[in-house]
């Protein structure tokens, strides 16, 4: 395997025109996926010495810039984004393990591949190595889908993606001669199989742009997963809620977005638009109830998840709560 080291934006970009070639940031799933067959030990574009894609930045307008070198250990203890934006902050937080999360880096766990056993074994096909089916779906599927959106039913393995499509956020994406922004909740298409994210392998995610902060903003993060340490979620929610009052008044507007249970992060608009007029502190209202008993009706459950379908409505109940400051009577 052969590594270059480009110092600018360019280099990287000019070295992964190169046919096969790979980019490494953090590495911590690229060494897995190399070591496992999942993809090839081609050229490797190592990016952590390119100048311009690390820190964090407060820009003109209010908004945030996050370079996406930053490692998952700043976005959770930085005082710029653990003030300001406290649901990704504490999500980063509740990441992997205290080594990873001081390695691996926000575009790495954006673009990371899925975590389905088929696809990491090489004695299997399915859409994402070449083949034409997905083995999981008739197979063993004990951590797939809660809401199928496709032939491939492995759900999106990156909290950080869920946390900031709650902040309606984008990425800054740069190819050859190019570039564009990318809305997050965008960068994922659960109706192709083939593949985790949308981006061309000759892409690089450059940065996330955050929105202006929302003062006084009560955050929380929590996961249900089988274990208590280092495990993936099954179930996974992010909520966000603007109150008044700078924090302490009613709720003004939510985002409450999940992973775990699709091939993609999911916002629910439902239980967002019930949670305005909420008080914090003050317990979940009937109409929240009632948008987390309709949660049901949005999955489609295999045989093998149709566990979460309770546990998707108990962990986003446990998460709202937790933002609230209540305690569950």
């Amino acid at each position: 395997m052969t590594v270059t080291r480009p110092s600018d934006l360019d280099g990287a970009l000019a070295g992964l025109a190169e046919g096969g070639a790979l980019a490494r940031a953090g590495g911590t799933d690229l060494t897995a996926c190399v070591a496992e067959g999942v993809l090839p030990g081609g050229p490797v574009v190592d990016l952590t010495g390119v100048a311009g894609m690390s820190g964090t930045d407060r820009r003109d307008d209010g908004s945030v810039r996050v370079g996406a070198l930053t490692t998952v250990t700043e976005l959770a203890e930085g005082p710029l984004l653990a003030g300001s934006y406290p649901a990704l902050a504490r999500t980063a937080r509740g990441l992997a393990t205290p080594q990873v999360r001081g390695t691996a880096t926000l575009g790495g766990n954006l673009l990371q591949r899925n975590r389905c056993w088929y696809l990491r074994n090489p004695a299997f096909d399915c859409h994402q190595s070449g083949g034409s089916s997905c083995p999981a779906r008739t197979g063993d599927h004990l951590y797939g889908v809660v809401v199928d959106q496709g032939p491939c039913v492995a759900p999106h393995p990156s909290s950080l993606a869920a946390a900031l499509a709650a902040y309606d956020a984008s990425i800054e994406v740069a190819g050859r001669g190019s570039s564009r922004s990318v809305p997050v909740a965008e960068l994922y298409d659960g109706t192709d199989p083939t593949r985790d994210h949308v981006l061309d392998p000759a892409e690089v995610v450059v940065s996330v742009a955050l929105p202006a902060p929302v003062p006084g903003e009560r955050g929380a993060y929590l996961r249900a997963t089988g274990r208590s340490r280092a495990e993936w979620p099954l179930v996974e929610v992010v909520v966000r809620l603007a109150c008044e009052d700078r924090g302490s008044g009613p709720v003004a507007s939510a985002a409450v977005a999940v992973g775990g249970v699709a091939r993609t992060p999911l916002r629910l608009p439902g239980v967002e638009d019930a949670l305005a007029g909420s008080v914090p502190g003050g317990g979940l209202s009937p109409a929240v109830v009632a948008a987390l008993e309709g949660l049901a009706d949005l999955c489609s459950p295999l045989p093998g998840t149709r566990y979460k379908v309770a546990l998707l409505s108990s962990t986003v109940r446990a998460g709202l709560l937790r933002a609230l400051g209540a305690e569950e009577g």
